[in-house]
């Protein structure tokens, strides 16, 4: 009798209810299969290890890392990661391609819901929405007139990474009159125009936006790719703002940035270090946003997530392509066309 598709779900996906945030749903892409079987991994670990490669076929990672030691063991048996999320830093994937194992992710279900926890940041920071939370707490009604907001209207937004989530924020923004720019070398000019952008380089950006939003994927490439330099482009009445990845931005710098007062304050879903340490100056400054790199989190989006990064594993199992795979070479690995072929896939 051939061994059934025996698949992992990282158990950091659980609220404290132990349900999976995503819903139970979303578990009937795999309930409803009988080919496979599934289970939590039975404990909560940052990075997957050898073990987990040799006992499952695939595993569904939510924030877990994949180093190339889960596939370095003769005895690996693992086929497919799949990603919770656009994001595929915390993976391996030159080692996980080598080996003949698919990565894939969720990007589809992650513009709308990425693009507003950014244009929240930005009504947030305009408004003062923080500060004027602490004088209604604080008994410090009357220094209101201290505290005036930024308008809108002709106001600049800069967004450092056009792509699908860029795009999607820089739509939504029109609606507030704001002037658009987006600096992305991957991106044509005239697609942007059509959304009523203007395609710039870094430095030009940064000199006229007085709003920042980082969206880039986190690569060699855009590691601090924000730092001292680029802080000092800013004006001192623009805000940063980062929903990408904490890396992309030299934490060291801006937090340098903020204390001398080089730029006006700051809104944070992602750290360079992360869970952040409870120590780290910007926890404790007044113009700075934090949230702990879930602000996008809601039903709708963890939903659509799991359901296409779930489907991804089934599609694997049965011998097709997952819609969305990282690396597509690894289809042309001898060990991904043998098992393709095996489960219906050509070879």
């Amino acid at each position: 009798m051939t061994a059934r598709f025996r698949v992992g779900i990282t158990r950091d996906i659980l609220d404290s209810r132990g349900e999976p945030a995503f819903g139970r749903e979303a578990l009937a892409v795999l309930d409803d299969d009988d080919q496979l079987e599934w289970e939590y991994l039975p404990t909560v670990v940052r990075e997957l290890t050898a073990e987990h490669g040799a006992r499952y076929d695939a595993i569904y990672v939510n924030m877990a890392r994949t180093p190339a030691s889960v596939v370095a063991r003769a005895d690996a048996r693992l086929r497919v990661i799949a990603r919770h999320g656009v994001g595929y830093d915390s993976v391996d994937v030159a080692a996980m391609t080598k080996a003949g194992v698919l990565v894939t992710h969720t990007p589809m279900p992650m513009p709308r819901p990425v693009a507003t926890i950014a244009l929240t940041f930005i009504l947030a920071l305009a408004g003062k929405l923080m500060v004027k939370d602490r004088l209604t707490r604080t008994e410090r009604w009357d220094e209101r007139m201290d505290h005036m907001g930024m308008g809108l209207t002709g106001r600049t937004l800069g967004v450092i990474g056009a792509g699908r989530i860029g795009k999607e924020l820089l739509r939504m923004a029109r609606t507030f009159d704001l002037k658009l720019v987006a600096c992305d070398p991957y991106v044509n000019a005239v697609e942007l125009a059509y959304i009523g952008a203007r395609k710039v380089d870094l430095p030009t950006l940064l000199g006229a936006a007085d709003f920042v939003v980082a969206i880039p994927l986190l690569n060699d490439g855009t590691r601090h790719l924000i730092g001292v330099a680029e802080f000092a482009r800013m004006k001192r009445s623009a805000y940063f703002i980062n929903v990408s990845r904490g890396p992309v931005v030299d934490e060291a710098a801006l937090i340098d940035a903020l204390r001398e007062g080089r730029i006006a304050g700051a809104a944070l879903d992602v750290f360079e270090q992360e869970p952040v340490d409870p120590a780290n100056p910007l926890l404790a400054m007044d113009n700075v946003i934090v949230t702990p790199h879930s602000l996008c989190w809601t039903d709708e989006c963890f939903h659509n997530m799991a359901i296409t990064g779930l489907q991804s594993i089934v599609d694997a199992l049965h011998g097709r392509v997952p819609e969305f795979v990282v690396d597509r070479t690894v289809l042309d690995h001898p060990r991904v066309r043998a098992w393709r072929g095996a489960h219906g896939g050509p070879g």
